[in-house]
């Protein structure tokens, strides 16, 4: 069957008149039947010269029957809404992976993971899951420290605080390298998501970044940086790392 599609930047009209913008578009077999889909991100431009985007929803139609297939996100307004394709669960299909940046002040990002094999769209990976599962306590400890813990694998980091400057410590520290008083800081939620083939078998594994900030969200500690695979039924860690920022 031949399939016509629509080119980035398009724009159609939707059942309910509104218009909608092909705001993404990829080509790749995501049903399973070796045969080449389209993927479309569309959405509404409900302001003039603005980059805000609203009503996202991700289409396909596949490429062998015609068949049209619609996932709206529960969070589905914001920037730069854009599209990957690649195999994240080891079953040889490409899933396809809608990222959007949220705009505000925290740079947080609005990340979901859809398979469509067989033409039946199943989540495999919600950002909003992730951010409930992998919380953290922030505290500052004596001698010019900070200890990040995570819960969701028990893990703890410690972030030697000198390379924030004399300034910096004197206005927290006393002279003999203990607290003033308690400081507790926290970590943001997922900032950044990237697939990354780490193990080059062409399966895809996640990256995700989570800002760690101190007495004030300017005031950054690090980040924190987990890498997720695919497990049965689901992401698992891979590994996590704290990366701290290098002295200017």
């Amino acid at each position: 069957m031949k399939v016509n599609y629509l080119l980035k930047g398009e724009m159609l009209m939707s059942s309910d008149k509104a218009m909608l913008y092909i705001l993404d578009f990829k080509t790749g077999d995501v049903t399973g039947d070796e045969v080449i889909d389209y993927i479309y991100i569309l959405g509404e431009k409900p302001y003039e010269n603005s980059p805000f985007r609203d009503n996202i929803i991700i289409r396909v139609i596949d490429g062998k029957t015609g068949k049209i297939i619609t996932v709206r996100p529960k969070i589905n307004s914001g920037y730069n809404p854009t599209l990957f394709l690649g195999d994240f669960t080891g079953d040889k299909v490409s899933d396809v992976l809608l990222s959007i940046d949220s705009g505000g002040s925290g740079a947080i990002g609005y990340y979901y993971i859809y398979s469509f094999s067989n033409d039946v769209p199943k989540k495999i990976f919600d950002f909003e899951e992730f951010n409930n599962r992998f919380v953290y306590d922030v505290n500052y400890l004596d001698n010019y420290k900070a200890e990040v813990i995570s819960k969701e694998n028990n893990k703890r980091y410690v972030i030697d605080l000198t390379f924030k400057g004399q300034e910096y410590l004197s206005e927290i520290y006393n002279k003999d390298g203990t607290l003033k008083e308690p400081i507790q800081g926290w970590v943001d939620p997922l900032s950044g998501l990237y697939p990354i083939d780490f193990q080059r078998d062409g399966v895809y594994e996640l990256y995700g970044i989570q800002a760690i900030a101190g007495r004030y969200h300017a005031d950054g500690l690090g980040r924190v940086q987990t890498s997720l695979e695919w497990k049965e039924d689901g992401f698992k860690v891979f590994f996590q790392t704290v990366g701290i920022f290098g002295e200017g």
